[in-house]
């Protein structure tokens, strides 16, 4: 067994990178309270392993004491009869004469290490070193898995489509699986199975056997992250994304800008021929993607967020409310199907929007 055992380890610490100290370690703690337990021992006891021969020794832990001393017999404020206890454990406690049997040169208060190894210890400590080993590979893989995605949350991750159920897919990122919800996919897109796919990591949480890994296609951050994940110039930070609004399968409004004026930031965004801007839309099953130039005049970055509509006047009211001014033949363009692109203008701008008929409001001496 022992031979074996080395082996084992071994063999565990090179394919899996585990410490080998920590293996052991936890199972020399393991066989130490398999010991006490099996043997009825009271005492102190280590156990120690051979990492070259595997060989098993237990060693009970005494003190080498004058007397023995069970405690202090004394009585308390109220008359009642107390033992204090003795500082040493009884049952780890060795006279000097016999400790000269084991250590010559044994004095009063020295520690001395007695091997009581049993003869029938090997069957107990095989069947104690299977389930240590198990339970060490376990969490160690565990820890593996979960530092190596304790800094993936909010990023993008390729993996493929490995098994669904009525309300979730199941997506293979690797060393462990994450959880996309059925309604956190985006409108209209179907999934495949066996398909690989890009999914925005939402929330990690350690769970019992590893992490616990939300993800969706569905929120804003998928759409930046796609963003940066295409466009070179996002990931030399030579074009910066200020925001994103989003209703997913409708549209997204993605305002960014550059602060090097010689760098047109929606160009390098849509790349030669619409190349760049392409493999984003196809991501995203068909849905509208409107290029918003970031500007640091709330003015004018309002009137470029409720792009398609032009020659828009902006009035600020206060730093959360602004009136937007549009002609009739830009208004429904303004608005958007369903209040849609005001909508998301405002997310985008964070200014609450009031979109008002330029004809009317001159009718009406307004302006």
């Amino acid at each position: 067994m022992n031979t074996e055992l080395v082996k084992a380890i071994d063999l565990i610490v090179e394919e899996k990178g585990i410490s080998k100290d920590f293996i052991y370690d936890a199972l020399e703690s393991a066989l130490a309270s398999a010991y006490k337990k099996n043997f009825e021992s009271k005492t102190n006891v280590k156990i120690n392993i051979d990492r070259e021969t595997g060989d098993i020794k237990v060693y009970s832990y005494m003190v080498v004491v004058d007397d023995y001393d069970d405690g202090t017999e004394t009585v308390d404020e109220e008359g009642n009869k107390v033992v204090i206890p003795p500082e040493i454990n009884p049952d780890a406690q060795i006279l000097l004469e016999e400790a000269k049997e084991y250590k010559k040169d044994a004095k009063i208060g020295d520690e001395i290490e007695i091997e009581v190894t049993p003869t029938d210890f090997g069957r107990l400590a095989a069947s104690t070193a299977k389930q240590v080993i198990k339970q060490k590979l376990r969490e160690a893989e565990k820890e593996i898995v979960n530092e190596e995605f304790r800094d993936k949350q909010y990023e993008l991750m390729i993996g493929m489509v490995a098994l669904e159920d009525a309300y979730n897919y199941y997506i293979d990122l690797g060393k462990a699986r994450g959880i996309l919800p059925k309604d956190d996919i985006i409108p209209g897109e179907t999934i495949e199975m066996g398909s690989n796919i890009k999914v925005y990591i939402t929330k990690i949480t350690e769970g019992p056997k590893g992490p616990i890994i939300k993800l969706s296609r569905k929120q804003f951050g998928f759409v930046k992250r796609l963003f940066e994940h295409e466009i070179p110039e996002i990931q030399s930070g030579d074009v910066l994304v200020y925001g994103v609004a989003r209703e997913a399968g409708v549209r997204s409004k993605v305002a960014i800008y550059s602060e090097n004026e010689r760098i047109d930031a929606i160009g390098a965004c849509i790349g030669e021929k619409g190349s760049r801007i392409a493999g984003i839309l196809k991501e995203l099953n068909g849905e509208k993607i409107d290029l918003v130039l970031y500007s640091k005049n709330p003015e004018e970055f309002i009137k470029n967020a409720l792009a398609p509509a032009k020659d828009v006047i902006v009035s600020i009211v206060d730093d959360k409310h602004a009136v937007c001014f549009v002609n009739n033949d830009n208004l429904k363009l303004a608005i958007g199907k369903k209040w849609s692109n005001v909508r998301l203008a405002s997310k985008l701008t964070k200014y609450e929007l009031e979109i008002k008929s330029l004809e009317e409001e001159t009718q009406k001496g307004n302006l």
